[in-house]
C-alpha cells in the first residue's frame, strides 16, 4: 500500500470486532462482508437522523460510504479514529480499502455480465499545483479507481464546479444534475472527492401496464390521494412480522433486489422506523420465504438532496470539519485540510418495468481557516412505506428510502 501506510499509527479502519447483522450474505468473502456490514450500519445511522425530514426520502449509503472512505484514507490521528467509528469502518486500513475496491469491482462486473446496468465510479478533483502525496494517490487509484483531475478552484471556481457536475451527470446518465450547487465551492477548495453510482434494472417479474390503476393511497394524516398503483400476483420473498410486512422483489439476474417494508397502519411508519437496527433488519431479510403474493405498489419517483456536514459531526466525526484539529496529513503530509462540505443527491424511478436509481456524493476539502387471499398473502402498499435496494451477494444496501406520498 506504500510506505506511508505502513508507518502511520492511526488510519481509517480500526482493529475491532465486526458487528453482526445484515451484510453477511452467502457468497461474499469476509472483508467484503465486513465492508457491507459497516455500510449497512451507516445506512441505518443516517436514516435515523434523516427521517426527521418531511416527505419522501432517498439516498445511497454506498455512495456516501465510498466517498468518505477515500477521504478517510488521508486522515490521521484522532480525525481518522473518529471517522472510522462514525462510518463503521471496522477493518484494518489495508484490508478496508482493498475490500472496498474488491466490492466495487464486483458490483461493476455484475453490472456488465447480468441483465441490468450497475456502475460505481470515483474521482479526485485537485487544485492546479496543489501537491498530494504519491501514496495517497496510489491508494485511491488502486482501491477506488479514482484518477486525479486538475481544476482551478482558486481562479476559476465556477468552471471547476461545472466540470465536476458534468462528470457526475455523465456517470449517472443525467439523473444527478447540479450536485454541487452554485456558491458551494469557494476559492479555498483544494480537493473534491466524488463518488457516483447508477443502477437500472428490470423486474424479474414485471408488472403489466394494463393492470396499473389509479387507486387511493392513504397518507399518514388519513388523507387519501389518487396515484397509479401497479398490480400483480407472483412468487416473491415475503414475511409477515409483528405490525408490518416485508416483500422482496428481485431484478433480472437476481443479483440485486428491492425490499419493501410496509407497516400495518397508514400512520405506522414513524414507529417502524424506530425499530430499525442492523440486527432487526438482518433478521427480517433472512426470514423471507418465497410464496405467491398479491402485490399492489405505487409507481413513484423521488429526488433527494442533503448537506451532510452537521449530520456527520453529530455522528462523532467533528474533528474532520475544522482546522485545527482536522488531520488529513495522509493526503498532503501537512495538517492543512479540513472537510468543508459533504453533499449528497439521489434519484429513483420505480415503474412497471423496473427501477432506475442514481446517486452522487462530493466531499469538499478546503485549506486554511474553516468557514391478501387464503393461500396468498396480500401486500398492498397503499400507505407510507420504507424500501431499499441491496446487493444480494454481499448484502450491501446500495440505496435506501421511504415513500410517504407518491405524488410529491
Amino acid at each position: 500500500m506504500g510506505r506511508l501506510l505502513r508507518v502511520m499509527p492511526l488510519f481509517c479502519g480500526l482493529s475491532i470486532a465486526v458487528q453482526a447483522g445484515v451484510g453477511f450474505a452467502a457468497g461474499a468473502e469476509a472483508p467484503q462482508s465486513a465492508v457491507a456490514t459497516g455500510n449497512n450500519a451507516l445506512a441505518l445511522d443516517l436514516y435515523a437522523r434523516l427521517r426527521g425530514e418531511k416527505g419522501n426520502l432517498f439516498f445511497s449509503p454506498y455512495s456516501i460510504s465510498s466517498a468518505l472512505a477515500m477521504t478517510c484514507a488521508g486522515a490521521r490521528g484522532d480525525t481518522a479514529a473518529q471517522m472510522a467509528k462514525a462510518l463503521h469502518f471496522d477493518l484494518e486500513p489495508e484490508k478496508l480499502h482493498a475490500a472496498f475496491g474488491r466490492l466495487t469491482s464486483e458490483l461493476n462486473e455484475v453490472g456488465k455480465k447480468l441483465d441490468f446496468e450497475l456502475r460505481v465510479a470515483n474521482a479526485l478533483w485537485v487544485q492546479q499545483g496543489y501537491r498530494l502525496l504519491a501514496d495517497f494517490l496510489d491508494l485511491t487509484k488502486s482501491a477506488y479507481g479514482a484518477l486525479p483531475h486538475d481544476v482551478d478552484f482558486a481562479k476559476a471556481t465556477e468552471a471547476a464546479r461545472q466540470t465536476i457536475n458534468r462528470w457526475v451527470e455523465e456517470q449517472t446518465k443525467d439523473k444527478i444534475q447540479n450536485l454541487i450547487p452554485p456558491g458551494t465551492l469557494s476559492a479555498a477548495a483544494r480537493l473534491v472527492l466524488t463518488n457516483a453510482i447508477y443502477f437500472k434494472g428490470r423486474w424479474a417479474s414485471e408488472f403489466f401496464k394494463d393492470f396499473t390503476l389509479d387507486l387511493p393511497f392513504t397518507l399518514a394524516s388519513g388523507e387519501k390521494v389518487s396515484v397509479p398503483m401497479m398490480n400483480q400476483t407472483a412468487a416473491f420473498g415475503y414475511r409477515k412480522g409483528d405490525g408490518f410486512q416485508v416483500l422482496e422483489m428481485p431484478y433480472k439476474g437476481r443479483a440485486l433486489s428491492m425490499a419493501v417494508f410496509l407497516p400495518a397502519k397508514a400512520d405506522g411508519l414513524p414507529e417502524f422506523e424506530k425499530s430499525l437496527t442492523t440486527e432487526s433488519l438482518g433478521r427480517w431479510l433472512t426470514g423471507l420465504q418465497e410464496q405467491q403474493v398479491i402485490v399492489t405498489i405505487p409507481k413513484f419517483r423521488v429526488t433527494s438532496a442533503f448537506l451532510l456536514g452537521e449530520t456527520l459531526r453529530a455522528m462523532g466525526m467533528a474533528d474532520a470539519f475544522a482546522l485545527p484539529p482536522a488531520d488529513f496529513s495522509g493526503m498532503t503530509g501537512r495538517k492543512d485540510l479540513f472537510i468543508g462540505a459533504v453533499i449528497h443527491k439521489a434519484f429513483v424511478d420505480v415503474n412497471e418495468t423496473g427501477t432506475e436509481a442514481a446517486a452522487a456524493t462530493a466531499v469538499i476539502m478546503e485549506g486554511g481557516a474553516p468557514p391478501r387471499e387464503e393461500t396468498k398473502p396480500v401486500f398492498r402498499a397503499d400507505h407510507p412505506f420504507l424500501f431499499l435496494i441491496r446487493d444480494n451477494r454481499s448484502g450491501a444496501i446500495l440505496f435506501m428510502g421511504r415513500v410517504t406520498n407518491p405524488k410529491e
